[in-house]
């Protein structure tokens, strides 16, 4: 028993340092991850686990944002679609139905994948500012449903008195933030294999995509149904979470604040995004609490950085500081670390 325990043990160790701690990239987002699920045992202050929830869940829909937009080229800002759909579809389930929270949220998420199959349909053919401009348009027919249906939406109230997440903000925080680790994980996962190289091309080049074969309907349609699966599983976490699925859920706001993120974070990596709302989120509320600031000058101050970043790092913060301690092998196109000589996957040489 032991040796069984022992070699599992060994194998773990080997991926780890053959997967994770040969990047410093790598090694800094595992260490982030450790601090994440520690953080109740340093703190039990209830705001302070809200924030990290908040942070953990608007993450989650970033990170979906950048699937779509960042990896394939479709412009979405209409994002905020798919997390209220999840919302309000987990809300009626288990307010009409009695449905738990861990039953409604994938009922949530999937429904949200049906809207993103209807808006993928008509905005195949759409492509630039045409495509944005489409996607835009959705939130705001779903908006103008739920007032027109107030017996069933709730109306501008929105739908409240649902069952909590769980019984504890402890179990809330472990919860939201397991699944912001674990998504995130898989978004990247999905980023990096063929699918994501397919993805990659159609955001480069879409006529020489279909020229080479590949099927570009299939991908577009593929993009927009994992984002919505994603950002609804989201939506679904917000609801249970604040107890509450209202038309702030369609906000078109919600959708910019996904962009504010990504961009902040680093477009086109899925782990910049997650970043920048652990970063933005928590720091637009503590700012929101600091004695002697108005409202006005805490949305400036959080502007103002933002611009900063995106004035002199283009790219993202995230982005840079990889590019800073990393180098990409001219060869193989796999990263090392920025002190290496020579590639330590191909052995060429490093400028």
């Amino acid at each position: 028993m032991m040796s069984t325990i022992r070699l599992y043990l060994g194998r773990a160790y080997k991926e780890l340092r053959g997967e994770i701690l040969v990047l410093p990239s790598r090694t800094v987002v595992l260490l982030c991850c450790l601090i994440l699920l520690l953080i109740p045992l340093m703190t039990s202050e209830p705001y302070t686990l809200r924030i990290f929830i908040l942070a953990s869940i608007f993450a989650i829909f970033a990170a979906s944002w950048d699937l779509l937009s960042g990896f394939t080229g479709q412009m979405n800002l209409g994002h905020a679609l798919f997390f209220g759909v999840a919302a309000y579809a987990s809300a009626l389930l288990n307010l009409h139905f009695g449905l738990p929270p861990w039953l409604t949220i994938p009922i949530g998420a999937l429904a949200a994948v049906a809207a993103g199959l209807i808006i993928a349909v008509p905005c195949l053919r759409l492509r630039g500012p045409y495509l944005a401009l489409a996607t835009l348009a959705f939130p705001l027919i779903l908006t103008g449903i739920v007032y027109a249906i107030p017996n069933i939406t709730g109306g501008e109230l929105g739908v409240s008195g649902i069952d909590r997440l769980s019984g504890s903000r402890t179990t809330d925080y472990y919860i939201t933030v397991g699944l912001a680790i674990i998504l995130g994980f898989i978004m990247w996962k999905i980023t990096s294999s063929k699918t994501g190289l397919l993805f990659h091309a159609v955001r480069e080049d879409e006529v020489a995509a279909r020229a080479s074969g590949i099927n570009t309907t299939k991908y577009k349609l593929l993009a927009f149904s994992l984002s919505g699966l994603f950002a609804g599983v989201a939506g679904g976490l917000y609801a249970h979470f604040m107890r509450i699925a209202g038309p702030s859920t369609l906000e078109l706001m919600l959708s910019f604040q996904a962009i504010i993120w990504t961009v902040f974070g680093g477009i086109g990596t899925i782990y910049g995004p997650i970043a920048g709302a652990f970063m933005l989120v928590p720091l637009t509320e503590y700012l929101r609490d600091a004695p002697g600031i108005i409202p006005e000058i805490r949305m400036l101050l959080v502007a103002i950085i933002v611009l900063l970043v995106l004035l002199f790092m283009p790219e993202g913060l995230v982005t840079r500081i990889r590019d800073k301690i990393e180098k990409v092998c001219p060869r193989c196109k796999l990263r090392n670390i920025a002190t290496r000589k020579s590639c330590r996957i191909c052995g060429a040489e490093l400028g």
